[in-house]
């Protein structure tokens, strides 16, 4: 920092702000005032948002289909933005909005982007939508903030979708959309109802550390490779009911704070130490699923159809637990702190050895139909 002071001194008595701050933001910014590090537009030295009428004019007419946009650390007004979006027929290049501030509703919908797209760090201040826009690289909303809803439904993101550290004021609505590669949500914090009904995600999805504050659905989403909520917390509840998860499930050490409602086809689950305060609901088929450690304080069942197994119940502590047509051949049963609440039916179990005796709390359990 001590040669950018120097040339802030030297500046200064020549009585001439200096433009270019690279140690702070890495580009050439705004030379209006010190305040504004909009990336400036050359040969103007000014962000899109102080350049002059005549000069905007100049930069719009210069746009075609496919061009690059920079607006990094500019505000963008809807004027603004649908002169280029105008100007480029809805057809953006490599685009970047990293800093950039929305003080209007953002409107990208049926937008194509058509090289990388960067919104990291980007402000919204009213309504952000998106809906049936096409990214054919990588797009990134890393520590993004949306004052209100968000709507990303129907896009179609063919490289990586980076939402890691978001915080979304609102709803957020991301139903039908197509992520082709990796999507990462890490730490995301959403205020408003979530829906990724219908979403199709090719690659792995990772949702660790998320905070759902209201109600979250993945009723009849597609997970290609895994799919990954490790610590997260649903404080409302939520559906995770995909069609189907093509390698892994988690959710180790998630929090429920209401009820949980889990599907899963043809993969393992890992419910270790998950804890949930209202019911659980989980269905396997053809599928494994994982509970040791589990703190389940409502009504619990995992039901199971095809080659379902339970592997463990090791330290369960549960209020009521009932397992269903599932193969409990290989279960851990040891340190289960209340083995009286838990209730089997058509499970199938592994045979006692000669000689050995039955548990007395096993052979007592019977159906409230019995």
């Amino acid at each position: 920092m001590a040669c950018l002071d120097l040339e802030l001194g030297a500046s200064a008595v020549c009585g001439y702000q200096p433009s270019m701050r690279t140690l702070d933001v890495g580009w050439i910014t705004c030379a209006v005032s010190p305040e504004c590090t909009g990336s400036a537009r050359q040969p103007y030295g000014r962000c899109l948002a102080h350049l002059d009428p005549g000069e905007l004019d100049e930069v719009v007419h210069r746009l075609s289909p496919g061009s690059a946009v920079d607006l990094r650390a500019t505000t963008v007004s809807r004027c603004l933005l649908e002169r280029i979006l105008t100007a480029t027929k809805g057809y953006l290049g490599r685009a970047r909005f990293d800093w950039a501030s929305f003080p209007e509703s953002a409107r990208f919908g049926d937008v194509v982007f058509g090289g990388d797209v960067s919104f990291d760090h980007a402000r919204f201040q009213r309504l952000a939508s998106f809906c049936d826009a096409r990214f054919a690289g990588n797009v990134s909303f890393g520590e993004a903030r949306f004052a209100e809803e968000l709507s990303l439904h129907g896009v179609t993101v063919a490289g990586h979708a980076a939402f890691d550290r978001v915080t979304i004021g609102s709803d957020a609505l991301f139903g039908g959309a197509v992520f082709g590669r990796t999507a990462s949500f890490e730490s995301a914090d959403f205020h408003g109802f979530v829906a990724f009904d219908g979403t199709r995600f090719t690659g792995d999805a990772t949702f660790r550390g998320c905070r759902f504050r209201r109600m979250v659905s993945f009723r009849k989403a597609r997970f290609g490779g895994l799919a990954g909520f490790e610590a997260a917390r649903f404080a409302a509840g939520g559906y995770l009911t995909p069609i189907s998860v093509g390698r892994h499930l988690t959710l180790a050490g998630a929090w429920a704070g209401r009820d949980l409602d889990l599907t899963a086809h043809g993969c393992s689950v890992d419910l270790r130490r998950l804890r949930v305060s209202g019911r659980l609901t989980v269905r396997l088929t053809d599928a494994e699923a994982d509970l040791e450690g589990a703190t389940l304080r409502g009504p619990a069942t995992v039901s199971g159809k095809g080659a379902a197994r339970v592997t463990s119940l090791h330290g369960v502590d549960s209020e009521e637990l009932e397992l269903a047509c599932l193969d409990l051949s290989a279960c851990r049963f040891t340190e289960i702190l209340h083995p009286e609440r838990l209730r089997l039916r058509d499970c199938a179990l592994a045979a006692a050895p000669r000689g050995a005796r039955a548990l007395r709390w096993w052979s007592r359990r019977r159906s409230p139909d019995h």
